[in-house]
């Protein structure tokens, strides 16, 4: 099997049973926010799309490349989808043009026949609100010889799935720098930000590292990692390595930094695990769990650690008429009030959806200035109420003070994702970092299931996947503590991704924490854990 690194998640997958490409990313995303790093654009884009099969693990942006998809991936490849309730990953596909789909069942082994012979896959569907726009998946390949785990964004509950069916992962592709906006674009003190920042940016590795050992492949690449970010205006939540320590509100590690938290932590140990640098344009050749051989396109050392900041700056200048360009095709931001148009957007959706407007609970502001996030700028300043409680969107009322969650967002961008009709603001105006924010309690998860649901087929799935009761009869015993076995968040298995320290539970699935003695979820209303201290 020979794997070929394509930039971010992306990854050629050839074998004698024919090519997969996977997550072939390579335009800038998230309104020209995101570049993948290192710069995957000189790659020969039309050799590797003239594949044999296609997966495009979910809809977010740094994995579906419309552009990309369309003018360079063959349309007569079979496309192996995953298992989603919501076929918008399917019907995104057809648009473009694929005609040819293995329409997978979810964690169960499928052997695909084409003209150059039989590959086994899995598709490890995730299926909460919470993973990536309605859906989220990873893929493993086996072609008799050698098994691949692409596990790119996804973050799935049961592992023992794949040791069932395939035995032995020689190859895991891992993600372990996630995709988020907390805490860069929160309104708190500069030293706050910062210290949670490094918070997240650990706990993400550590993440990580709890998938190499349950996984248990002898190679594990980083992949899915940071991007570069080259615009002037977010340029500084790179990353910049050894050559400079001053930022510390970075929540991206890259490959490097997390190659050696594997070497720190022992995941690492040359023999069971051992982590593999590539980059884009690397080409490794397997034999089950023997590495043949390795070729890179440049040293990478050469974008890593001290040279680091030297070539994000080059980069910054080969991508700033790009960026431009992207910026030029935005939605002016003048025109008439937003207020009809959000409404238009939102109050239908929230017709919809009264397990997650009362989830939600309380009125979120939405303050839109033309070219800028800052506070202070007050300039053609709209302020707009989403008020969930009463499932209307609405003016500020006289004397209704700062909102428990809110959103400072330029004009511009509203305007854009109103003109496209998208479907998605955390697959696009989120992730792109390109606003501020600021809440009073807890992280609601239900606020931003909201925002990514914007049709009439997303809110119905995700109203009913919450109002579905969470199995928690199981219970595990940690650290001197009986728990419900399953994480009231995502059914995540608390055995395995649980951590206590004191009183206090971590799922490292995604971070979420409760306070033992009580069971009160300490990140989120709601989500209530059974805990009961052994003895007692």
């Amino acid at each position: 099997m020979q794997i070929t690194s394509i930039g971010h998640a992306g990854f050629h997958i050839q074998t004698a049973a024919g090519s997969i490409l996977c997550d072939p990313w390579v335009n800038p995303a998230y309104f020209a926010s995101w570049v993948p790093f290192p710069d995957n654009s000189e790659l020969d884009w039309k050799t590797l799309g003239d594949c044999d099969y296609l997966y495009v693990s979910h809809l977010h942006r740094d994995h579906f490349d419309e552009q990309n998809l369309r003018d360079n991936v063959n349309k007569d490849a079979t496309v192996l989808l995953p298992d989603y309730p919501v076929p918008d990953l399917k019907r995104e596909l057809e648009k473009l043009g694929f005609h040819k789909f293995v329409e997978t069942t979810d964690s169960e082994k499928t052997t695909v026949s084409g003209p150059k012979g039989e590959l086994d896959v899995m598709i490890i569907a995730l299926r909460a609100p919470a993973d990536g726009p309605i859906g989220d998946s990873g893929l493993i390949v086996a072609d008799g010889e050698t098994v691949c785990f692409n596990m790119n964004d996804a973050r799935p509950v049961d592992l023992d799935v794949i040791g069932e069916a395939f035995g032995h992962v020689d190859v895991h592709l891992l993600q372990y720098s996630g995709a988020i906006w907390y805490p860069m674009v929160y309104d708190i003190p500069r030293k706050s930000k910062a210290n949670f920042a490094s918070q997240k940016r650990q706990r993400g590795m550590d993440r990580a590292r709890s998938y190499i050992e349950q996984v248990g492949a002898t190679w594990v690449v980083p992949s899915a990692g940071p991007p570069m970010f080259l615009d002037d205006d977010l340029f500084g939540l790179n990353d910049f390595g050894s050559a400079d320590t001053a930022d510390e509100t970075s929540i991206f590690p890259d490959q490097e930094t997390f190659l050696e938290q594997m070497r720190i932590h022992g995941t690492d140990d040359g023999e069971r695990h051992r982590g593999l640098m590539m980059v884009s344009g690397s080409v490794a050749d397997f034999t089950g769990s023997t590495l043949n051989e390795i070729s890179h396109p440049y040293a990478p050392h050469d974008v890593f650690g001290e040279n680091k900041r030297a070539y994000l700056e080059r980069m910054k200048e080969k991508f700033a008429p790009v960026i431009a360009a992207e910026k030029a095709s935005w939605a002016s931001a003048d025109g008439d009030a937003l207020l009809g148009a959000l409404r238009e957007k939102f109050e239908p959706i929230m017709a919809q959806s009264d397990l997650i407007c009362d989830g939600i609970g309380y009125p979120v502001g939405l303050v839109m200035t033309p070219g800028s996030t800052s506070k202070e700028t007050t300039e053609a300043t709209e302020i707009v109420v989403l008020d969930f409680p009463n499932r209307i969107v609405r003016e500020p009322k006289e004397g209704e003070g700062k909102y428990r969650y809110g959103f400072r967002i330029p004009t511009e961008i509203v305007r854009t994702v109103l003109r496209d009709d998208e479907p998605d603001w955390v697959n696009t105006i989120f992730l792109s970092t390109r606003f501020t924010t600021w809440r009073i309690g807890g992280y609601n998860e239900f606020l931003y299931t909201f925002f990514k649901c914007l049709t009439d087929e997303r809110i119905a799935y995700a109203d009913g996947w919450f109002a579905e009761a969470h199995d928690d009869t199981a219970s595990t015993t940690k650290d001197g503590w009986e728990i419900q076995r399953r994480c009231p968040h995502l059914k995540a298995d608390l055995d395995k991704f649980g951590v206590i320290e004191g009183e206090k539970l971590t799922c490292n699935l995604h971070g979420w924490q409760w306070d033992l003695p009580t069971g009160r979820c300490l990140t989120s209303n709601g989500h209530e854990l059974r805990a009961q201290r052994l003895g007692s």
